[in-house]
């Protein structure tokens, strides 16, 4: 998912902002909605994307660091899940001389 957001160490960062993305990887029995093809029986990923798109448009941090760890956080406490792997690029960095997508990864387990 993408969202914008005014995460960073400077203050051009904070005040223009840039864009980031996120991918998450949750573990969880896939088995029961293999059988009831009912949602309940796993996560909805709909609310995962609102709650991932909700930390990362309304908390500012500095480190792409603290922005993964609480969307792991969130997601292991919120929903049926035994182990999050969360992966933040920052698509448009407002830094002068940067080439690339800096990003971070990281794997939280219960």
């Amino acid at each position: 998912m993408r969202f914008y957001g005014q995460h960073g160490l400077t203050k051009a960062e904070q005040a223009v902002g840039a864009w980031f993305s996120v991918d998450a990887e949750m573990a969880l029995d896939l088995a029961p909605a293999a059988v009831s093809d009912e949602l309940t029986a796993t996560v909805d990923y709909g609310r995962v994307v609102h709650r991932i798109v909700d930390i990362g448009t309304h908390n500012r941090v500095n480190l792409l660091e603290r922005l993964a760890g609480l969307i792991a956080e969130a997601l292991l406490r919120e929903f049926p899940v035994s182990q999050v792997r969360v992966r933040v690029r920052k698509l448009t960095p407002p830094l002068e001389g940067l080439v690339g997508t800096p990003g971070v990864e990281l794997t939280r387990r219960r």
